[in-house]
């Protein structure tokens, strides 16, 4: 009977007590770090009408309806194909 009660006595878990004198809580040891998202392959660029645009193709130099040559971002984020740059 006493061998009974000492098993029983021991497979009851014991609260632990934290001793020192730190009074903040530690952070739990299962916290995962959050990882950022890969890139997929973009660039942001500076547009001719002073906005950041995000694209993904090339930048390429396209003659304008003046004559003059420009440069263009292609495939930007949105629905915008070619994006005029601000040099």
């Amino acid at each position: 009977m006493k061998a009974l009660t000492i098993l029983l006595l021991a497979s009851v878990p014991v609260a632990q007590v934290q001793t020192g004198k730190s009074s903040a809580p530690t952070a739990p040891h299962f916290v995962q770090q959050v990882k950022a998202a890969p890139a997929k392959g973009g660039k942001w660029y500076f547009a001719r009408t002073g906005h950041a645009v995000y694209c993904y193709g090339p930048v390429m130099t396209v003659p304008s309806v003046d004559g003059n040559l420009q440069r263009v971002a292609t495939f930007c984020k949105g629905d915008q194909v070619i994006v005029p740059l601000k040099d």
